[in-house]
């Protein structure tokens, strides 16, 4: 059963200052989304769910969306800061949706098969997508708790232009994900790189850590799972304007309940992304070498 693939096109972009899911950093124009989709055709990926804001869904399927036509079936799913389980709303309206967790919650009713998960503005590389495909793959039906997650070196992930956050993973001795916790401010200070837990702790995180970079794989229970999750997170969190739900979140929750088992694949593809707008001419000049290599033929579609 081919899988599907589930992008988080959402985000607001502060950092970098506007939409860079629209950004055009190929050598002809093309986004980063459009190399993971292009890998995820090859991977053998049956179908597309993009999760965008409803303001600029218009613009989105005109830019990005159509170019898929006739290659790839595909989905668009909206993610809004009101878009709540019955029962929930707060006393103050909120402008930023409720995070990674929600954005995937708001494809649960598209979701038919198992399926992946990724960011929009980060480039993941070709044997990635094929590692996940491969793992989804395999999957019968009527499996629960099948989960993976393709990790990075965290020495690999970070900026030169500021702080990121991150998903620091403990690994067991068979390579399956024990727990990942929220890292925020993570940035290079000298030989070390620092970071801060979800209480606001900093400290000193290895450069080899096991790092997630929303690069998953679920079976369809993951959704159920989250759904509860969600609502007891709102119980608590209702009113707190910068609170939000994350995937890391309730992947940990299910793994300590005995509920999932995932396993964590290895990879020798580069990661590398637009956090800050001062990061865009190192993706430029990368994705122009792999054009000029061959790798990725100019124009992609």
């Amino acid at each position: 059963m081919k899988p599907t693939l589930l992008i988080m096109a959402a985000g607001m972009g502060s950092r970098y200052g506007g939409l860079k899911q629209l950004d055009g950093v190929g050598p002809k124009g093309e986004t980063i989304m459009d190399f993971s989709i292009y890998d995820a055709i090859l991977a053998g990926f049956a179908d597309v769910v993009f999760v965008v804001r409803e303001k600029f869904r218009k613009e989105f399927e005109e830019k990005v969306a159509s170019k898929f036509k006739g290659k790839i079936k595909y989905t668009i799913v909206t993610q809004e800061p009101d878009k709540l389980p019955r029962g929930f709303r707060p006393k103050t309206p909120r402008e930023k949706p409720w995070g990674t967790g929600q954005a995937v919650l708001s494809a649960k009713d598209v979701i038919t098969r198992p399926f992946a998960v990724i960011n929009s503005d980060d480039f993941y590389g070709r044997e990635a997508f094929k590692c996940l495909a491969d793992y989804l793959g395999k999957i019968r039906k009527g499996q629960k708790g099948k989960f993976c997650m393709v990790g990075f070196y965290l020495k690999n992930t970070l900026s030169d232009s500021g702080s990121v956050s991150r998903g620091i993973c403990t690994l067991d001795s068979k390579d399956h994900l024990v727990k990942v916790e929220e890292h925020g401010n993570i940035r290079k200070c000298g030989r070390r790189i620092l970071g801060e837990n979800l209480m606001g702790v900093e400290h000193s995180i290895p450069a080899k850590t096991c790092t997630s970079m929303n690069m998953w794989g679920f079976t369809q229970d993951y959704m159920e799972e989250s759904e509860v999750l969600f609502k007891e997170f709102l119980k608590q969190n209702i009113d707190e304007p910068k609170k939000e739900f994350y995937v890391p979140s309730v992947v940990s929750r299910m793994i300590e309940e005995g509920k999932a088992n995932v396993k964590v694949l290895s990879t020798p593809s580069a990661w590398f992304g637009v956090t800050y707008k001062e990061d865009r001419e190192k993706v430029v000049a990368r994705l122009k070498e792999m054009s000029d290599d061959g790798t990725y033929p100019s124009p992609l579609f």
